[in-house]
């Protein structure tokens, strides 16, 4: 979705676009190893300016398509997520010095030639929205280390908790002297 400043009325400017699974496979590098897929993405855009600053206010929702970190199993994960950005003209931008963000400066970015593309953005939302590891459920009891099977679903007879693979179980034997 691209939005042309110049035409942003005073009254703002709304609309609505639906992406599909084609549209994400086309905007990600990488596209062979990705963590995640979705079926569709709606996507809800108001912009209103004040002079060259343009404000964008946007709501994504879909169903991203996770792998478990745990149990390895497919898994959905439902998005529904606002965010806000302010966008002033790239003439603006610091030029060759080195600046500290804060915490204002996060919804912050630079638009070129009166247009906004605001496709960058929603990837950028969608995939702030992925956990760093990814459950089915905060109760995955994930898969056995040593047969490898899921134990949501099935029990084995290898106890998880022997002492034999964990390297720290020979410290359980270490006598300190306390009188030294």
């Amino acid at each position: 979705m691209k939005i042309t400043v110049s035409t942003i009325p005073d009254a703002g400017l709304e609309r609505e676009v639906s992406y599909d699974r084609d549209w994400l496979i086309e905007m990600l590098p990488g596209r062979d190893t990705m963590p995640f897929m979705i079926e569709m993405v709606s996507v809800r855009c108001r912009a209103s300016k004040l002079g060259t600053t343009v404000s964008l206010s946007l709501r994504v929702a879909t169903n991203l398509q996770l792998e478990c970190c745990r149990c390895l199993k497919e898994f959905i994960l439902p998005v529904d997520s606002e965010f806000n950005y302010m966008l002033l003209r790239a003439e603006k931008m610091p030029k060759g010095e080195e600046i500290e963000l804060t915490g204002e400066d996060l919804g912050l970015d630079y638009y070129r030639d009166d247009t906004i593309d605001v496709d960058p953005m929603i990837i950028e939302q969608i995939v702030l929205q992925i956990p760093l590891k990814p459950m089915c459920a905060e109760s995955c009891k994930g898969l056995c280390p040593q047969c490898g099977i899921d134990l949501n679903t099935e029990t084995c007879d290898h106890r998880s908790n022997d002492g034999k693979e964990n390297p720290f179980a020979v410290l359980k034997n270490l006598h300190i002297d306390k009188n030294k």
